[in-house]
């Protein structure tokens, strides 16, 4: 089995691969989420692609719970710092951890049906729309009717405000899972021409 042929399934296969994107993925969380000492203020949220590629990435399902853990852990020190009011951390808070799990779900899924081919594109679009839009309805809509934040939480407010915040949240998503494939697609490329100038030498 050739280099290539052992790319076209995800996840990545090797140990230290593992704990680089592990690495990598954690970083991306802990610069872009909340307000806090590491955080970049410029970059939006990646909490939502972290989730998905956590699932298409690494082999742990152990990983789901850790990345949730440090997700929460992240916004309790946003709030004891003070950069953060409580508005979010409401007791509709729990709706995230089902969003996340949808989310890791969805990649899950993905990296059994993976290839490095163009043409799985339009198949890694479907699976992120439909993760991210049952996340929202997770994340955004347990939020909305069990927060305590709003008054009257009807249906009707809830679909009215979708166009307001869902495209940019899939907007955002697409756009670091994107970077993540592209990002994958060049280690694979410059490996594989590392390995065949090795075995032309050997």
């Amino acid at each position: 089995m050739t280099a290539i042929e052992r790319s076209t399934v995800l996840p990545i296969s090797s140990t230290r691969s593992q704990i680089l994107v592990a690495a990598a993925l954690a970083a991306l969380m802990i610069c872009t989420r909340g307000q806090h000492f590491a955080s970049v203020d410029a970059l939006p949220s990646a909490s939502w692609a972290v989730f998905f590629l956590v699932g298409a990435l690494l082999r742990p399902m152990w990983a789901l719970p850790a990345f949730f853990v440090l997700s929460s852990a992240l916004d309790i020190a946003s709030l004891a710092s003070g950069t953060i009011t409580d508005w979010c951390l409401s007791p509709a808070y729990w709706a995230l951890a089902l969003a996340y799990a949808t989310l890791w779900l969805g990649g899950h899924a993905y990296s059994r049906r993976h290839r490095d081919e163009w043409r799985t594109v339009p198949r890694l679009v479907v699976v992120l729309i439909v993760a991210a839009s049952i996340a929202y309805l997770f994340s955004k809509g347990g939020f909305w009717f069990f927060s305590g934040r709003y008054a009257e939480p009807t249906l009707a407010g809830f679909v009215a405000r979708i166009p307001q915040y869902y495209p940019r949240a899939l907007g955002t998503m697409a756009g670091y899972v994107g970077a993540a494939f592209a990002l994958r697609a060049l280690w694979i490329g410059v490996a594989t021409r590392v390995a065949a100038r090795r075995a032309a030498h050997a």
